[in-house]
């Protein structure tokens, strides 16, 4: 089994209303569909890279209705409903037809690219690939194998406690605003300890990201 990251370049005539609404907002430059799916009518979740305000804006160019916008770190998430998803038709048929397993999110950003990841065989990703290529431009960007476990259950507990304390005091915040010092505090350990156990958390998650896990 093996997880294939697809790019996806669309011509201007042939994007997706949303693709337009990024190419053309100020301060947007990502939407992220993260959720998708048929519940009477299709309902979505987004996530967009800037404040709700701008995100209202920016969806009028879809054919939707906006249920709900909730602003959230740096972007925001929305909630939409659609009666048909506005792709390009014969992308829709490849993504039909298809024998792979699509993973959120599908990612919408400027210049026309869109990338997406898709999990199958050898063969049916390349059948994916030599079809979808002929209806648009398509690369593939990355090529792992497929794991059905998650990465976070690489970690230990004193390990996704230390991510958790981390997290809590903006160790990962850009710009920083915590410190190992602050994590040591919160777990109630020595310096050293929260230290250790943060690296080990870092190097458990990119060997299994990239694969190596």
């Amino acid at each position: 089994m093996q997880r294939v990251e697809f790019a996806v370049t669309y011509p201007p005539d042939r994007r997706h209303p949303l693709h337009d609404a990024v190419e053309t907002t100020a301060g947007v430059s990502r939407a992220e569909l993260l959720m998708w799916g048929p519940t009477g009518r299709i309902t979505s979740l987004l996530w967009l890279d800037c404040r709700p305000d701008r995100a209202k804006d920016l969806l009028d160019a879809v054919d939707s209705t906006t249920r709900e916008l909730i602003g959230e770190g740096t972007g925001t998430y929305a909630f939409l409903e659609q009666d048909h998803y506005e792709l390009d038709t014969g992308v829709l048929a490849v993504v039909a037809d298809a024998r792979v397993i699509f993973l959120p999110p599908v990612v919408f950003q400027e210049a026309g690219e869109a990338t997406v990841e898709a999990v199958g065989s050898r063969a049916t990703l390349g059948e994916f690939y030599e079809a979808l290529d002929e209806r648009v431009p398509t690369t593939i960007r990355r090529v792992r194998p497929f794991e059905r476990r998650q990465a976070t259950g690489v970690l230990t507990d004193r390990q996704r406690a230390a991510l958790d304390a981390a997290s809590a005091v903006g160790y990962y915040e850009i710009p920083r605003t915590g410190s190992v010092a602050d994590v040591a505090t919160e777990l109630d350990c020595a310096h050293s300890t929260a230290g250790e156990l943060l690296r080990k958390a870092e190097a458990a998650l990119v060997a299994a990201a990239v694969g190596d896990g």
